[in-house]
């Protein structure tokens, strides 16, 4: 679902049948890490693969890709994590590996898959899709200088062909980024704190003030931060409105189709 910067939003379908979503940021020391954590759970949702890539590594020097390591890792919930660069090639060939999966008894490449890239503006997806497709059919722009934004210069979801069979799907760049119906993904992205749930003394624990929450102790203890745990919280509120609001959307059609019968 993708959201501008209105209040009003419209789902969109971004990409179906997709094998892995790489989830593409650019590298920086501060890492966003709440837009990463949505955009886990949309990548999850969507029942593929998630893959999180890093791409630009070489505008970063070995002290600020340390730090922006150490920074995601409690985002993770067990995400491979991919460093790229569409500028010198680095790390190209980990990314090409998610395009097909190898038959080892015939030590041949086979079934080619399908992978989707998804990310904001300016992160390099369509320049990361030229690099490995080997050919410029994806437009690109340049970032500017005060808040390294890019332009929008996807502006629909791209099919692009692969020489082995596969296809790769640049997705619009997106300002925001809404849930739509969740399959269990903010689960999956927030399996950390779903585990620790599971210790909570009551079954319906909200995770604030109720005593013996296992879920508090750990952010008191540092093992999860406030910030993750207020964002999953938000999402988990979200995704409870979009069902609201699809029940009575339901309601409003049955309704609707009931007097159609009675007038006939």
């Amino acid at each position: 679902r993708a959201s501008s910067d209105t209040v009003r939003a419209e789902s969109h379908t971004v990409a179906a049948n997709i094998d892995t979503v790489l989830v593409v940021q650019a590298a920086t020391p501060d890492p966003n890490l709440r837009r990463i954590e949505r955009e886990l759970v949309l990548a999850f949702d969507s029942g593929a693969q998630p893959v999180l890539v890093f791409n630009k590594i070489d505008e970063m020097d070995a002290e600020g890709l340390s730090l922006m390591v150490r920074r995601v890792e409690p985002v993770l919930a067990g995400v491979p994590l991919h460093f790229a660069s569409a500028k010198t090639g680095a790390g190209l060939d980990g990314l090409r590996a998610y395009t097909y999966i190898y038959d080892i008894e015939k030590n041949v490449a086979s079934s080619p898959q399908t992978i989707a890239l998804l990310g904001a503006s300016g992160v390099g997806k369509s320049t990361l899709i030229n690099t490995l497709s080997g050919h410029d059919g994806q437009a690109t722009g340049a970032v500017r200088e005060g808040d390294q934004r890019g332009r929008h210069t996807t502006t629909a979801a791209e099919l692009v062909r692969l020489v082995n069979g596969g296809w790769l799907i640049d997705t619009p760049g997106l300002r925001a980024v809404s849930l739509w119906m969740s399959n269990h993904g903010i689960e999956r992205a927030f399996s950390d704190i779903f585990a620790l749930a599971e210790s909570c003394k009551f079954r319906d624990c909200k995770h604030e003030d109720e005593p013996s929450c296992s879920v508090q102790a750990a952010v008191e203890r540092g093992d999860v931060s406030f910030e993750r745990l207020s964002n999953m919280k938000m999402l988990v509120a979200e995704e409870l409105e979009l069902e609201e609001q699809q029940a009575v959307h339901e309601r409003a059609y049955d309704r609707k189709g009931a007097r159609k019968k009675t007038k006939n």
